[in-house]
Order: C-alpha cells, then sequence, then structure tokens
C-alpha cells in the first residue's frame, strides 16, 4: 500500500491491538500511518481510536480526524502509544474483574451482566468515567478522590494477580449461562443489539447537550 497509493493518501489501519509503530517503522511513507481503530458495528457505535506512531505526522493525523467527524463519527486520538489503545484496555479491566467475580463465587454471571446492563451502562451511555464521579462527591472528581481513593485502591489492588480466563473460571460462567453458543445464536443477538444500539443512537442524537 505505501508502494502503490497516492502520496498523499493516509494509511490507516484497522487493527484492535497492534500499534502503528510496529508495522510502519520501515516504510517510506511512514509519516503517513496510523491506527484508525473503529468499534463493532462501527455504522452504529461511532467512536474510532486514532493512535499514531511517534512519527506520523500530526497533520495527517489532524485530517484523519476531520474525515471522520465528517462521517459522523467520533474520533479520539492517543497521546502515545500503548497496545490495545484506550477502549479495550477499559474492556479488558471489567472484564477481567467480572470473570474475577464469578469464578470467586461473588455473583452469577447473569447478575453482573444486570449490574451493567441495568447500573453502570445506564450511565455510561451518555456520561464517561469522569463526568460520573464528578458528580458523586460535592467537590465534584478531586473531593471524590480524598473520599474514595483509598478504598478503590484497595478494591484494585484485592483484584491484581491470576488469570481471570482460565479454563475453570470460564466453566464455572458457562456453567450457568443460558443459551447454546453457536453462531446462528450470535447471528440472532447481534441483529438484536444492532436495533437497540440504532434506537439509543437516534435518541442520542435528539437529546439536548449537558450544562456545562
Amino acid at each position: 500500500m505505501d508502494e502503490l497509493a497516492a502520496p498523499s493518501s493516509i494509511l490507516a489501519s484497522s487493527t484492535s491491538f497492534i500499534m502503528a509503530s510496529v508495522f510502519s517503522e520501515n516504510l517510506k511513507g511512514r509519516a503517513r500511518c496510523l491506527v484508525a481503530h473503529p468499534v463493532n458495528p462501527p455504522h452504529l457505535v461511532p467512536i474510532v481510536e486514532l493512535a499514531p506512531a511517534p512519527w506520523t505526522d500530526p497533520a495527517v493525523v489532524e485530517r484523519a480526524r476531520a474525515i471522520y467527524e465528517d462521517a459522523g463519527q467520533v474520533p479520539i486520538v492517543l497521546r502515545k502509544e500503548k497496545p490495545g489503545f484506550v477502549l479495550n484496555r477499559l474492556q479488558a479491566v471489567l472484564l477481567a474483574e467480572a470473570f474475577r467475580l464469578v469464578g470467586e463465587g461473588v455473583a452469577g454471571a447473569e447478575d453482573v451482566d444486570k449490574t451493567i446492563r441495568d447500573g453502570l451502562g445506564l450511565r455510561w451511555s451518555f456520561m464517561g468515567p469522569f463526568e460520573t464521579i464528578e458528580l458523586n462527591a460535592p467537590g465534584g472528581i478531586p473531593d471524590y478522590c480524598a473520599r474514595y481513593g483509598a478504598s478503590l485502591s484497595r478494591m484494585v489492588a484485592d483484584s491484581a494477580g491470576g488469570d481471570p480466563f482460565g479454563r475453570e473460571t470460564v466453566a464455572t460462567v458457562m456453567s450457568e449461562w443460558s443459551g447454546t453458543q453457536s453462531a446462528d445464536r450470535v447471528k440472532r443477538l447481534s441483529d438484536w443489539r444492532d436495533t437497540r444500539l440504532a434506537a439509543l443512537q437516534a435518541h442520542k442524537r435528539g437529546s439536548q447537550r449537558k450544562p456545562s
């Protein structure tokens, strides 16, 4: 692609984990290479992670951002490379803790899902984690951290170590998970998910902006 594409073309990979520096370092046109990671299904989930290599031209990143914004997407720009970028790193931490909670017998798999679907997920559908905690203490984010930071740190430290995705834990999850794991089931549920995401996106587009 670097040899054949016009010099003004942006070369963007949709990889969800591999950093741009890994595959662009030895290219003549490496300054126009970056990662532009969308999220499935990209026509309904608008976030796109723009992750440049250290040598990517900042003007290329800005052009890419403008292209995605013009297409109705919501691009974010990583300030430095990190494997998995932002979304998958956040998702991995949540998934690991979900598997641990089930594996340790703290809660059932379906109840863990309900906690996100009917709890955190409702807030997170229109507010990020920093916005969320800003509202959980009278003095905003610094006040929240002063009040709850030590307790949160202890919980995080308690969850560290071990493989949360090990065979035994996965078996525990599946022992209480309803539905046969099959391509047909995935297709049916994916179609249902997409209709709900479309409805949510329509609602969000029609909603007022949050107050400052």
